[in-house]
């Protein structure tokens, strides 16, 4: 049975719509669809729509629209969405090449109980997902991570990791898109450009994108 949808205010111009209180990817495909959904319909006073796991936060101008109109608003088009627009939506298929020469590489083998070789083949053996963009900028976060590799996020977080640095935290893989502080393991790098606010789409990657790291020397 599905979750009901709950409206909560976030300041005086945005709403949060929570889906449910458990992580699933049956849940994640139900809020990119409804987040592609109010894209799409491109409602009156909609100024963002920003999905999560969870939940979706809709940006509105409140000099056009109250909280209760909004959310009444919001909740039915969400509802309407259901699940197919989510897996109908075009999507791309990325190959990026990585350097696997990450400051991490070694303690993380360690760690895992692993040689620097399988961590490699084990991270560049998959194909990933994207299930969302946050934190900054073009960041993806792909899953699912083999389970061989799970690990926890470093204690202390670094004050700068470059751009382009390959890095995995917990049941995640990801590339750092900008020059930003960051607490997941470095284990290798890209020069391909994951955000460029130049382009018509400046991220690279988008919710439900496929990615393979290709390994390159």
């Amino acid at each position: 049975m599905a979750h009901q949808l709950v409206a909560h205010p976030l300041g005086d111009s945005a709403i949060t719509i929570t889906f449910g209180s458990e992580r699933s990817a049956d849940l994640l495909r139900r809020v990119q669809a409804a987040a592609r959904a109010l894209r799409n319909a491109q409602l009156p006073h909609v100024e963002d729509v920003v999905p999560a796991y969870l939940a979706l936060t809709i940006f509105y101008d409140p000099l056009h629209l109250s909280f209760s109109e909004a959310a009444s608003r919001f909740v039915a088009a969400c509802e309407r969405a259901g699940g197919s627009s989510f897996e109908s939506a075009p999507t791309k298929e990325h190959v990026i090449p990585v350097r696997y020469d990450g400051i991490d590489l070694d303690s993380v083998a360690g760690t895992l109980g692993l040689t620097r070789e399988q961590v490699i083949a084990r991270h560049a053996g998959r194909t990933y997902t994207v299930d969302l963009i946050g934190f900054v900028p073009g960041f993806a976060y792909l899953s699912e991570l083999d389970r061989s590799l799970h690990i926890s996020r470093r204690a202390q977080p670094r004050p700068r990791v470059a751009a382009g640095s390959v890095a995995i935290a917990a049941a995640q893989t990801g590339v750092y898109p900008l020059d930003t502080p960051g607490g997941w393991h470095i284990i290798g790098s890209t020069t391909t450009v994951m955000f460029d606010p130049t382009r018509d789409q400046p991220a690279l990657l988008a919710a439900g994108d496929s990615v393979r790291f290709e390994r390159i020397t």
